[in-house]
């Protein structure tokens, strides 16, 4: 592929420089103050593949828009359907940011900003493919169709209802998603299983206003010692879950996948050094990629009541509340553990507290057979790309549309990620490796070739 490598290395500075362009416009999709900047994200986005030739509509929905955009039909060839998200996480606390999390900055070869790796810089690498495969050779070697949406970050519920109700429209042969890691620096990853996620919030109200802790402090139930009673409940002193039923259905390793992930080299102590940890819990007898990777988890993501000002201030708090999350394993159904889970609480809720369990969104887990043919092209072209064959990994992160492409499209989904573990995604000085950047994109580029060689 000299010709489109041409292309690929002539056009560098300006890919970037496009990027940074994304990346400036703040689409924030929790937040509504950015309800104009997430609409100017998704032109940018429009524009992109307008510049390009394709058939593009930008499409309503309840929430943020969908960008869809179709390359010219390739008689014969398969159908990739790429998916993304334009829409990014709020970025505070923004006393940590090192550069402000909207003005780009490059530093130590990586380009600092929010969304640069989840997920704009990642989506972009198979924008630009597209464009150099186009400039080069004048057509690309498989019919390509795109969804990017800006409501990835709080559930995906406008993308849901569409696939549902455009199902034959969106008919593919595999979904590419790029919006996660490889394994480590240098160490490229195919991942073939992605952990579920059940995500809450939950309410306690007490009296009707902030008492004196001395004088009614014994008698009038506080919601914050009740929360922290019952959110201590969930999870037993060694990691277990203790919601009923919780672990019914998970499916259990082989000892051919334990070899498997054993085999990766993982250094802990290195991996705790990365985090500032000296130590590390969890679930007893399983390694910490398997922890990570392929057992279902709990865990509290905020927690809030009383009095959080300068000094001390006795009060008994009206109200307390918390948001968590369980990660799941396939075969969990996020339903289920609603179910288990609003019993166990709605026991232990005490005298004098009204609760309140608000479900945020779910999905199951997934996973992808690694002999697939479209995950083995995929491993060529990022051999190809990046110099050393791809290891296989599972993640335990979630994203929740994967789920719905194979119930809605019945199409398998290449989840190649070219960020690293360190890129801070979702908190403070996210960043972005610029040479992975551009190795994505060249990736990209030989992913099209390989999957057109794929007999359907």
């Amino acid at each position: 592929m000299p010709t489109i490598d041409q292309y690929l290395d002539a056009n560098v500075q300006r890919f970037e420089e496009e990027l940074i362009q994304f990346l400036q416009i703040p689409s924030v999709s929790a937040d509504t103050a950015c309800s104009a900047d997430i609409r100017r994200a998704a032109a940018w986005v429009a524009d992109q593949f307008d510049r390009l030739g394709f058939t593009t509509e930008t499409i309503e929905t309840s929430g943020h828009p969908l960008v869809l955009a179709e390359s010219p039909t390739v008689a014969g060839a398969p159908t990739v359907l790429v998916y993304g998200h334009y829409d990014v996480q709020p970025v505070e606390p923004l006393e940590a940011w090192i550069t402000p999390p909207f003005e780009p900055t490059r530093r130590d070869g990586n380009l600092y900003a929010r969304g640069a790796t989840d997920d704009k810089g990642q989506l972009l690498t198979h924008i630009k493919s597209a464009e150099a495969w186009l400039a080069s050779e004048g057509r690309l070697p498989v019919n390509l169709k795109y969804i990017i949406e800006g409501e990835e970050e709080v559930g995906s519920e406008g993308l849901e209802k569409f696939l549902v109700e455009n199902a034959r429209r969106m008919a593919c042969d595999c979904v590419v998603i790029s919006d996660g890691a490889q394994f480590a620096p240098g160490q490229p990853a195919i991942n073939y299983g992605l952990r579920g996620i059940a995500y809450y919030e939950l309410l306690l109200r007490g009296p009707n206003r902030d008492l004196h802790s001395g004088s009614f402090g014994g008698a009038i139930t506080n919601p914050a010692n009740a929360l922290a009673r019952m959110l201590a409940a969930l999870v037993d002193d060694t990691g277990r879950i203790r919601v009923p039923g919780f672990y019914d259905d998970v499916l259990p390793l082989s000892a051919a996948e334990r070899e498997q992930l054993a085999a990766l080299p993982f250094d802990e102590a290195e991996f705790l050094e990365t985090n500032g940890v000296t130590g590390a819990t969890g679930e007893p007898g399983y390694t910490v990629l398997e922890r990570r990777w392929v057992r279902p988890t709990y865990d509290v993501c905020g927690l809030w009541s009383g009095y959080q000002g300068e000094g001390a201030k006795t009060v008994l708090p009206a109200t307390a509340g918390a948001k968590f999350s369980f990660r799941l394993v396939p075969n969990q159904d996020p339903r289920k553990v609603t179910k288990g889970l609003r019993q166990m609480l709605t026991e232990a809720c005490p005298p004098g507290i009204e609760m309140e369990l608000v479900e945020h969104h779910g999905a199951p887990g997934v996973l992808v057979p690694p002999e697939s043919p479209y995950v083995q092209a995929a491993a060529r072209a990022i051999e190809d790309a990046f110099g050393c064959p791809p290891v296989f990994t599972r993640e335990g992160g979630s994203i929740p549309i994967v789920s719905t492409f194979r119930e809605t499209l019945g199409a398998d989904t290449l989840l190649i990620g070219w960020g690293q573990d360190d890129d801070n995604t979702h908190s403070p000085n996210e960043k972005f490796s610029l040479a992975d950047f551009h190795r994505g994109i060249r990736a990209s580029a030989r992913l099209w070739a390989e999957l057109a060689k794929v007999k359907k």
